[in-house]
């Protein structure tokens, strides 16, 4: 099992989100997260003045699947998140050992 967190604009995660429940993939954990990658912040015009803004807002996605929906999930999620413009995203990939369930007490050892 694999934990995908994805890392994208705001305004492109509905058509994320529809473009992976298309597929089947439905469970998913969603942050409202801010930070900067390596053109460290964008300037915005606000009432004439150029503002800094060094900690941009994103959404982070965040789903742990089988080893075998990794891929097809990281080509939706290209596909549907790429603008072609700095910030469009990341996606990281880790691996889970146990998912323990609260309620039924279901454990699953990968």
């Amino acid at each position: 099992m694999k934990r995908v967190i994805a890392v994208i604009r705001p305004e492109v995660f509905e058509n994320v989100k529809s473009s992976l429940e298309e597929k089947g993939y439905f469970s998913m954990t969603v942050h409202e997260v801010k930070g900067r990658g390596a053109q460290k912040g964008i300037c915005l015009q606000y009432r004439g003045k150029q503002i800094k803004v060094d900690m941009i807002p994103k959404i982070e996605i965040e789903m742990i699947v089988g080893d075998e929906d990794v891929r097809p999930i990281i080509d939706i999620i290209r596909k549907t998140a790429r603008t072609g413009k700095f910030g469009d995203g990341k996606i990281f990939v880790s691996p889970v050992e146990i998912v323990a369930g609260i309620r039924t007490d279901e454990e699953i050892v990968s």
